[in-house]
């Protein structure tokens, strides 16, 4: 009996010990795999990898440029001080498609009706400027230094104009149609904007299916980089417009030499 249970004995002491020693060789084995599979996954990297970790950021700024922002070089002087010559900007595309257009915005719009035919140096079939009137509105002013009215309310805009221009130096009324828009440039002493185009098909106003986008910010130069006002606290006390017709307008200018600021893709 005692022997019977000595041998039983070690036949469970040999096996527990064999037990522990497949463990602990099957617990090696594991490490040595992994480390194997480790060696295996660190690879250099190929010309393949570093042409695709280029190509996508090109890819991303590609299609941000083509769907979502403009960039558009600034020659002229019809925006100054906003925007001086020289200066670049970003629009965004999604206005006036999905980001609906508000007085005071600054926009880029394809020329309308060869209002480029009078530009020195534009050198580009897109113009520059401040929405001032919309659908509806009826915009005038008397000219020699009066404010600009809409829809009979006064706007100052002192915040955005060229300092020392006045709003207009001349009369002119117009009512803006459906669909379209009145714009003026901050110089407006060097800006061959809407007023100087009211004989024109559209009575010089802008289709807003012409407008390619809505410029919020400059990037260049360096000293300048920042975000464009749009100032629609100027414009807070105006009443929605309600005219729906077209009125042609009359104006006298005491100067005829104008320069609209057209804005180049860059």
């Amino acid at each position: 009996m005692g022997a019977f249970g000595r041998n039983v004995a070690g036949v469970g002491g040999r096996a527990a010990k064999g037990a522990a020693m497949t463990s602990s060789d099957g617990h090696d084995s594991r490490e040595n795999r992994t480390d194997s599979a480790d060696a295996d996954d660190l690879k250099p990297f190929t010309w393949r990898d570093i042409v695709v970790w280029c190509a996508i950021p090109i890819l991303i700024v590609l299609v941000l440029r083509l769907f979502l922002f403009g960039m558009y070089v600034i020659p002229t002087k019809s925006m100054e001080d906003t925007i001086m010559p020289g200066d670049r900007v970003i629009t965004t595309k999604l206005a006036p498609k999905l980001i609906k257009l508000q007085r005071g915005d600054i926009i880029v719009f394809k020329d309308p009706a060869n209002w480029l035919a009078d530009e020195q140096g534009a050198g580009t079939e897109y113009l520059i400027k401040r929405v001032i009137g919309l659908p509806g509105d009826v915009v005038a002013c008397e000219g020699n230094g009066a404010p600009i009215t809409i829809n009979g309310v006064a706007i100052d805009e002192s915040s955005y104009l060229k300092p020392g221009v006045e709003p207009s130096s001349f009369y002119f009324k117009v009512t803006v149609t459906a669909d379209h828009v009145f714009v003026l440039g901050d110089n407006r002493a060097n800006s061959s904007d809407s007023r100087f185009h009211q004989d024109d098909g559209d009575n010089g106003l802008v289709p807003i299916g012409d407008v390619v986008g809505l410029a919020f910010a400059r990037y260049w130069p360096l000293n300048r980089i920042g975000w464009l006002s749009s100032h629609h606290d100027v414009f807070a006390d105006v009443p929605d417009g309600t005219a729906t017709t077209s009125s042609s307008s009359s104006s006298s200018s005491s100067s005829s030499s104008s320069s609209s600021s057209s804005s180049a893709s860059s």
